[in-house]
């Protein structure tokens, strides 16, 4: 699987710089005036694993394969956009077909970069773009829930509808609902409000490290678990130079990671994601699945035919492997486990899958 995340935010917010910054490139036309993005691009790239190195070494493999991580760039949203407004309902159906939502929110003061609003204020507007997606799941819901659809909706999504309703039209918490339902179900139910969230905080250069004035009203009011500093610029600055200067730049500035490695932590965590591993001597490879994933279900990830026909899967846990050299001496040393159908596999797990066709 394939994570997918929308980079959405009010126009003029870095949506586009991000976007290019994440998939080292310019394929995002990014300009000084609202709606620069209509069509929404997507970039696809790799996740970094320091671990696959690790493997391949040990395993002799021609190549490495990295898991991906999509992210779509999609247009500026305003105020009404669900009543047609700027660009209108059309960018909100795009929101629909993301896994996750990276909400852009500028925390910078500039005279060069227009800005939608008299005011810098970034908890004013997150509220804008989540009402405006709240309004369009209402639509949604009703158009639904109504006597001719109503027959062509199951009885768990019909719950969940209802619920959803209830909460938007008596203003109350609707992501309690993610607490009552299971995540399959939440999923289906394709309301933007439902979606996960990760919260950027667009900075400038100054912001980096401790992230302004700003960027401490909106924790206050959102937490710190799912937003992030970042500055677009400086992040699309990184990519323009090598690797080596890359290093002493970040080192320069005070920057650790890289925003797109922060990012996509972020994103494992709140999507409840892990990563297993394939390795031999053609290549090393790293899969995405769901925690508390099942071995036929992640075998199916390579392959339906392994899901299937699943028999068992040679396990060995990524220390384990590297420690013991491979698959070999893993064995040998009692590290390799074989594990059945009922098996949950772990983050970090090197997996070989018998099956039958």
């Amino acid at each position: 699987m394939s994570l997918k995340c929308g980079i959405v935010g009010l126009p003029n917010v870095g949506k586009s710089t991000l976007f290019n910054a994440l998939t080292n490139s310019s394929k995002a036309q990014a300009a000084n005036f609202p709606f620069c993005t209509i069509d929404p691009n997507v970039g696809v790239v790799p996740v970094p694993d320091y671990r696959l190195k690790n493997l391949a070494k040990i395993s002799k493999s021609k190549k490495i394969i990295n898991t991906t991580i999509s992210f779509v760039d999609i247009a500026g949203l305003v105020k009404g956009a669900s009543k047609g407004e700027g660009l209108g309902n059309k960018f909100l159906s795009h929101i629909r077909e993301v896994d996750a939502i990276i909400h852009m929110i500028r925390c910078f003061d500039s005279d060069d970069i227009q800005n939608v609003n008299p005011t810098v204020d970034p908890v004013r507007d997150l509220e804008i773009i989540e009402t405006e997606m709240m309004l369009a799941d209402l639509e949604s819901i009703q158009k639904r829930l109504e006597k001719n659809n109503k027959k062509n909706v199951d009885e768990e999504q019909l719950n969940i509808l209802e619920s959803a309703l209830d909460y938007i039209n008596n203003d109350k918490d609707i992501s309690i609902l993610k607490t009552q339902y299971d995540k399959r179900q939440i999923n289906q139910s394709g309301l933007l409000s439902l979606k996960p969230k990760i919260f950027v905080c667009n900075v400038d250069e100054k912001g980096i490290q401790d992230g302004n004035d700003y960027t401490s009203v909106f924790i206050k009011k959102f937490g710190q678990e799912n937003t992030l500093i970042v500055s677009a610029d400086i992040e699309n600055q990184i990519n323009e130079i090598d690797e080596k200067e890359k290093k002493n730049y970040m080192e320069m500035i005070g920057l650790k990671e890289t925003g797109l490695n922060t990012l996509i932590q972020k994103g494992y965590k709140i999507l409840d994601l892990d990563t297993f591993f394939t390795s031999g001597p053609e290549e090393t490879r790293a899969w995405t699945i769901q925690k508390n994933c099942s071995a036929p279900r992640a075998a199916g990830e390579i392959h339906t035919d392994f899901e299937k026909g699943f028999i068992r899967a040679e396990t060995v846990s990524y220390t384990d492997f590297i420690e013991n050299g491979g698959w070999v001496n893993s064995k040998t040393n009692g590290k390799m486990r074989l594990e059945g159908k009922d098996y949950t596999v772990k983050d970090g797990d090197v997996l070989n899958f018998r099956f039958n066709t």
